[in-house]
C-alpha cells in the first residue's frame, strides 16, 4: 500500500459559481443537458455519483431513496382530468427539456398549489375540497391570479406559482391536453403592487377602535415592531424570546429569536435575531400568563397563517380600514425603518431578508420622498423675478418708504 494520490478523471466535469461565491459542479457531456454533481467533490460518493451521470442512470445517495428532492407522490392516483392528474402528467412526461432541478422547483410549487383548500375561504366543497380536485379544463386566468394572491406576502414566490402553472399548461398545449394557457400574459408582480401600505394616520385610527390589552391590539404591535410574516406571527410566542447578555452595558436584554418559516425550507435558513423593543414588550405583557402563544383564537388555540389572515381582515373592517391588511403591517414597518435612515443590512437582519433587492426598494423610495420634500420650494414660482421696482417705490433696510425722501436736497441757507 502506498500513500500515492489516485488520479480521478474529471473529464465532463465543470464548475460554475453562483452570485453568493459557492462552488457548483456538474457532469456535461455535449448535446445532452447537465447533470448537478452534489456530493464533496473527490469524495467515495462524488465519483460514485460521477460514475451513474456517466452511464445516464439515477444516483441514489446512501441511505436516502430516489428523488428526495421531489414532493412525494399521492398514496392514490388523482382522478382524470383533474388539475392534480395534469400536474402528475407533467411531473412523468415533461421534463425532456428542463433539468432535474427545475422540475422539482416546479413540483414542489404545483403540488402546493394542488393542496390549496377550495374556496378559499368559508366552508369546503365535499365534491372539490382543493385546487387539485378541480378539472383543469376550466382553469381561467381569474383562478391563476386567485391562487398567485395568495402568495402576496412574497411576491417573488407569487411570480413562481404562476411561472410554474404556466410552464406546465404550455406543455399540455404541446400535449394536446389543453387548447390555451390560463396563465399566459399575466403581469409580473413588482414592489408597487400587493398590498397596500399603512399609513401612520390608520395606525393610530385602529389603535383608537382596539384599545391596549386586546388580541387585536397585540396583533398590531407584533407585526409592526417584528417584521415578522403572518405565518410567522401565528406562532411567535414566548419560545421566542431569550435573554442576551450586553458585555458594554453588563446588562441582560431581551431579545426576539425566529427562524422564519419561508427561510427554513430553504438551503440558506436564516435566525432573524432582533431586540424586545419597550412598546412590544408593554403589549406582550396583557397577554395572560399561561398563554404560551401571544396570539390565540377565541377557542384559546393558535391561529392558522390563513386564520390569523381572515382575522386581521375582520379588524380592519371594525375600525374602518377595509383596504388595509396584515402584510400593510410589514410593508409600513420596512417604509418607517427606511426613512429613519436604516441600512441594507439592518433591513436584511430585521425581516429575514437574504438578497440586497427588497430592502433597496425600500430605501430607494425612501430617499426620492427625502428630496422631493427637500426640492418642493423649487416648485414656487417668483413671481417678482423680472418685476422693476421704481426708486419712488423703494424701502430702506427699517423696511419703511425712504426713496422720495433721499432725493429731497436742502437748499444751502
Amino acid at each position: 500500500m502506498t500513500d500515492e494520490p489516485v488520479k480521478v478523471d474529471l473529464k465532463g466535469v465543470v464548475k460554475d459559481t453562483d452570485r453568493h461565491g459557492n462552488d457548483r459542479y456538474y457532469f456535461r457531456v455535449p448535446g445532452r443537458r447537465k447533470v448537478r454533481l452534489r456530493e464533496p467533490i473527490g469524495s467515495h460518493e462524488f465519483l460514485e455519483e460521477l460514475r451513474c451521470a456517466r452511464a445516464g442512470v439515477a444516483y441514489v445517495r446512501p441511505g436516502t431513496l430516489p428523488n428526495v428532492r421531489s414532493v412525494s407522490k399521492p398514496s392514490e392516483p388523482a382522478k382524470k382530468g383533474t388539475l392534480l392528474w395534469l400536474c402528475q402528467e407533467y411531473y412523468r412526461r415533461g421534463g425532456a427539456e428542463i433539468t432535474e432541478d427545475t422540475m422539482a422547483r416546479r413540483r414542489a410549487i404545483l403540488e402546493r398549489v394542488c393542496e390549496l383548500p377550495h374556496p378559499l375561504e368559508g366552508d369546503r366543497d365535499p365534491q372539490y375540497p382543493t385546487k387539485g380536485s378541480l378539472p383543469f379544463a376550466g382553469m381561467k386566468r381569474s383562478h391563476v391570479k386567485e391562487i398567485r394572491d395568495t402568495r402576496l406576502d412574497a411576491l417573488g414566490a407569487a411570480n413562481n406559482m404562476v411561472k410554474a402553472i404556466s410552464a406546465m399548461f404550455e406543455w399540455a398545449k404541446e400535449a394536446e391536453l389543453v387548447d390555451s394557457n390560463p396563465a399566459r400574459g399575466i403581469k409580473r408582480l413588482k414592489s408597487g403592487d400587493g398590498w397596500h401600505t399603512w399609513e401612520v394616520s390608520e395606525i393610530v385610527r385602529y389603535e383608537k377602535r382596539h384599545v391596549r390589552g386586546t388580541t387585536a391590539r397585540r396583533a398590531l404591535a407584533i407585526f409592526m415592531f417584528t417584521g415578522l410574516r403572518l405565518s410567522d406571527v401565528a406562532i411567535f410566542g414566548r419560545q421566542q424570546i431569550t435573554l442576551v447578555h450586553n458585555d458594554e452595558t453588563g446588562e441582560w436584554e431581551k431579545w426576539i429569536r425566529i427562524k422564519p418559516g419561508k427561510t427554513s425550507r430553504n438551503s440558506e435558513s436564516v435566525m432573524v435575531e432582533l431586540p424586545l423593543l419597550p412598546e412590544l414588550e408593554e403589549e406582550l405583557n396583557a397577554t395572560p400568563v399561561d398563554q404560551m402563544i401571544f396570539l390565540v383564537n377565541e377557542y384559546g388555540s393558535p391561529f392558522s397563517g390563513n386564520g390569523l389572515g381572515n382575522k386581521m381582515r375582520q379588524w380592519c373592517d371594525e375600525a374602518g380600514l377595509p383596504h388595509c391588511s396584515a402584510h400593510g403591517l410589514r410593508k409600513a414597518g420596512a417604509t418607517i425603518a427606511a426613512e429613519n435612515g436604516a441600512t441594507h443590512e439592518q433591513l436584511k437582519a430585521i425581516y429575514g431578508w437574504t438578497t440586497y433587492q427588497q430592502p433597496d426598494l425600500y430605501i430607494r423610495k425612501a430617499r426620492r420622498r427625502k428630496v422631493a420634500k427637500a426640492a418642493r420650494h423649487l416648485l414656487v414660482i417668483d413671481r417678482n423675478e423680472n418685476k422693476i421696482v421704481p426708486l419712488s417705490e423703494g424701502v430702506d433696510l427699517s423696511g419703511t418708504n425712504s426713496a422720495r425722501k433721499s432725493l429731497k436736497i436742502k437748499e444751502p441757507r
